[in-house]
């Protein structure tokens, strides 16, 4: 049996399940949901997948939403043994990411449950300022992610209880190492729509800073 291999696009899948996936009960099936087509893509371009794109209804809008099902008993086992587990959402904790992939699999992470945003401070003249966060409702995973954000990086998030999921929140300085990291390789793949905000937020700040300077 051919061995599990990381890789940077392994990584980013891992990232995307870890967020929007859920494996199944049964030991072998996975259902990744996203609203956005191009994550869909991505996630089965990643993993090699030949499924199509299917649709599932929400039990609780009734808005229908594409998916992805796959059955794959070999990469199931090596999810579970890397941290990974059906049910995951409030018991999720540490998962066994290498060193080397880390920011693959947390830019992964940022196209399912991160989010970021910019805005002009009234307080002080020119004062832009801009947050990145990621989402869970386990905060003993994004405890880990912190960690390991400061382990490699020497920076340190805040968590705070949102209404329904905790947050790990980086501000400006620190956002810009991050995304350094995660977007550091010119091939990797990303969900164009985060990338153009992120992209929009650096240039404003960029322009800032040069309006500044004179």
């Amino acid at each position: 049996m051919k061995r599990i291999a990381w890789s940077s696009n392994l990584a980013y899948a891992i990232g995307l399940l870890t967020t929007d996936g859920n494996l199944s009960k049964d030991g072998r099936h996975f259902d990744f949901t996203s609203k956005d087509i191009e994550q869909l893509e991505n996630f089965k371009n990643c993993l090699d997948l030949r499924v199509k794109i299917g649709w599932k209804v929400s039990g609780y809008s009734g808005k229908k939403y594409p998916r992805i099902q796959f059955g794959d008993v070999r990469l199931y086992r090596w999810l579970i043994g890397i941290g990974l587990k059906p049910n995951k959402s409030k018991t999720l904790g540490i998962l066994r990411i290498p060193d080397r992939y880390f920011f693959d699999f947390l830019r992964g992470y940022f196209d399912g449950d991160g989010s970021i945003y910019g805005y002009w401070d009234k307080r002080w003249k020119s004062s832009f300022m801009f947050y990145l966060k990621f989402a869970s409702a386990s905060k003993e995973h994004l405890e880990w992610l912190n960690h390991m954000i400061t382990r490699l990086l020497n920076i340190e998030g805040i968590i705070n209880k949102g209404n329904r999921v905790y947050e790990l929140i980086f501000a400006k300085k620190s956002s810009i190492q991050i995304i350094n990291k995660m977007y550091k390789d010119r091939g990797a793949v990303f969900l164009t729509r985060k990338k153009i905000k992120i992209d929009k937020i650096i240039n404003t700040e960029m322009a800032k800073l040069v309006d500044a300077r004179g």
